[in-house]
C-alpha cells in the first residue's frame, strides 16, 4: 500500500494539479487525495500545503519526495533482479543524451540489445547536460551520455568514453574549404548556423570563440544538428560541429569537414550514472554489456566516400 501512495506523492510533484496527478495514477482524484492523507497519517507530518487548489509541497513533503523515488526506484530494480535470475533481463533502459552524443549512444545500446533480447531501450536526446543529470537524480533515466568534469558531484559514477573535438563543416565555395584546417577566427568571418545559445555545445564553442578572440554573429541558430548540416547543405552556410557526429552519415557530398585550431578544444564526454549501491540493474547490465569499448575513433573524422 505505501508503494502506491509514494506514487501518488511523486505524480502531485511533477504534476502539481490533483487532478492531473490522478490522471497519472489512473485513479479518481478522491483516491489520490485519500491515499495522500493517509501518507501523511502515516509519517505524522503534513507534506502538502493544501488550500481551494494545490499550493505547493511543505518542506517535509519535498523532502519525502525524494527518498520516495529512491524508494520505488529500488523496488523496480528488485523486480528487474528477480525476474533477470530466472528468464532474463527484460524491462526497459532508459538512456538521456545531449544533442551532439547519438553516434555514442547507438554504439552503447547495440551490445546491450544483443546481451538482452528481451530488453528494450528508451533514448531521450536533445536534453541539456544540466537537465540530464537532474534526471538520474531523479531516477527518471538510467544512464546518460554528457559532458562532465573534475568538479562533478559525487553523486555520479562517470566513465569516461572519448573526447569532443571540432570541425568546420562547410561546403567546397568556401575558400577555408581547400585547407587541412581553420583558426577559430577565420570560422567567425564565415556566415554561420550553431547551436542554439542556452545548450552546452554552444558554450563550449562560444568559449573556443573567445579565446580566439573572434566574435561569431550566426544568422541561424537551432538545438538540432541535423538543421545545421540542413543549412550547411544550402551552400550559403558553415557550422561548427563535433566530430562525432559525423561518424552517423560520414561527410555529405559536396561539403568539406576541416578540423578548428587556435585553439583545439577537447571536451570529455562518459556515460553517467547514479553512485548508488547496489547500482539499478539496468545500469549495470548497460555497463556489462559495453565491457571495454573503445569510442575514440569518434574523435577523428570519418573516412569519406567523397574525398
Amino acid at each position: 500500500m505505501w508503494f502506491r501512495q509514494l506514487e501518488y506523492l511523486v505524480a502531485l510533484s511533477h504534476e502539481r494539479h490533483f487532478a492531473r496527478a490522478a490522471e497519472m495514477c489512473s485513479v479518481s482524484q478522491p483516491a489520490l487525495s485519500e491515499g495522500l492523507r493517509k501518507l501523511e497519517e502515516e509519517l505524522d507530518v503534513a507534506l502538502i500545503r493544501r488550500g481551494r487548489s494545490f499550493e505547493g509541497l511543505t518542506a517535509e513533503g519535498d523532502r519525502t519526495v525524494i527518498w520516495a523515488q529512491r524508494i520505488l526506484s529500488d523496488r523496480d530494480s528488485l523486480k528487474e533482479e528477480v525476474a533477470a535470475m530466472s528468464t532474463g533481463l527484460a524491462g526497459t533502459l532508459r538512456i538521456g543524451s545531449i544533442p551532439t552524443t547519438s553516434t555514442a549512444v547507438s554504439l552503447l545500446t547495440a551490445p546491450f540489445c544483443d546481451q538482452h533480447p528481451l530488453a528494450s531501450v528508451r533514448v531521450t536526446s536533445g536534453l541539456r547536460s544540466d537537465d540530464l543529470l537532474s534526471q538520474l537524480l531523479n531516477f527518471e533515466i538510467d544512464a546518460g551520455i554528457t559532458y562532465y568534469d573534475e568538479h562533478i558531484s559525487d553523486s555520479f559514477q562517470v566513465r569516461p568514453l572519448y573526447r569532443e573535438k571540432y570541425v568546420l563543416l562547410t561546403g567546397r565555395a568556401h575558400e577555408v574549404a581547400g585547407r587541412t584546417s581553420a583558426t577559430w577566427e577565420q570560422a567567425a568571418d564565415l556566415p554561420l548556423c550553431l547551436l542554439s545559445a542556452e545548450m552546452q555545445g554552444r558554450k563550449v564553442i562560444d568559449e573556443a570563440f573567445a579565446q580566439a578572440r573572434a566574435l561569431p554573429v550566426p544568422g541561424v541558430e537551432t538545438d538540432s544538428i541535423a538543421a545545421l548540416i540542413a543549412h550547411v547543405r544550402m551552400g550559403r552556410w558553415a557550422s561548427v560541429i563535433p566530430c562525432a557526429w559525423l561518424h552517423v552519415f560520414g561527410i555529405p557530398e559536396g561539403m568539406r569537414a576541416v578540423p578548428l585550431v587556435n585553439p583545439v578544444r577537447e571536451e570529455p564526454i562518459g556515460l553517467v550514472t547514479l553512485a548508488r549501491q547496489p547500482p539499478s540493474v539496468m545500469a549495470r547490465a548497460l555497463g556489462d554489456s559495453i565491457g571495454k569499448i573503445d569510442l575514440k575513433f569518434l574523435e577523428d573524422l570519418p573516412v569519406s566516400p567523397h574525398g
